[in-house]
């Protein structure tokens, strides 16, 4: 029975690999399907408290990488701190906003936060008396920098799916 729930667990977490795609919690839905079947299989060793912490920290650093992109992204194009905090914002309103009206699955969301980021950033960096150009610039850095930080926060799901499916099946 033991192989059936891995089987069930290791489909489910490939959802939550998707929904990162979606710029949804996808791998915290990951670590907390494993985390409760290994706390209601605890007796049957499938995941060992060492596997559990590192798909939790690397949960954690998918979440900061993620986080931290777009901002990161504008001081290295040469914007303002108001720049990184405006991309910030803007990328969560993007997202909801592009998975509204883009309604083409995964395009949507994607286009939507880094295209909010963009948005963030360069009407903060005009506020704050920078020249359009230089706006500009920021703003791109921003968009491409959280296009980055979702693609870097994805590997760190396949990673976090491949240990547990590996965990689930080895012994």
């Amino acid at each position: 029975m033991i192989y059936v729930w891995a089987t069930l667990l290791v489909a489910c977490n490939l959802a939550g690999l998707v929904l990162v795609l979606f710029q949804m919690p996808g791998n915290w839905l990951m670590v907390c399907l494993t985390v409760g079947l290994a706390w209601w299989q605890w007796e049957e060793g499938m995941f060992s408290v060492w596997t559990l912490a590192v798909i939790v920290l690397l949960a954690l650093v998918g979440e900061v990488v993620e986080f931290v992109s777009s901002s990161v992204g504008v001081r290295k194009a040469g914007g303002s701190r108001w720049g990184g905090a405006g991309s910030l914002v803007g990328a969560i309103v993007g997202a909801i906003a592009g998975t509204i009206f883009i309604p083409i699955p995964i395009v949507g969301s994607l286009a939507g936060t880094c295209l909010g980021a963009f948005g963030g950033a360069w009407a903060m960096e005009a506020l704050v008396g920078r020249k359009p150009r230089q706006s500009a610039r920021a703003a791109l850095g921003a968009g491409v920098g959280r296009l980055v930080g979702t693609g870097l926060k994805f590997l760190l799901g396949v990673l976090i799916w491949l240990i547990v499916a590996v965990a689930a099946f080895w012994p």
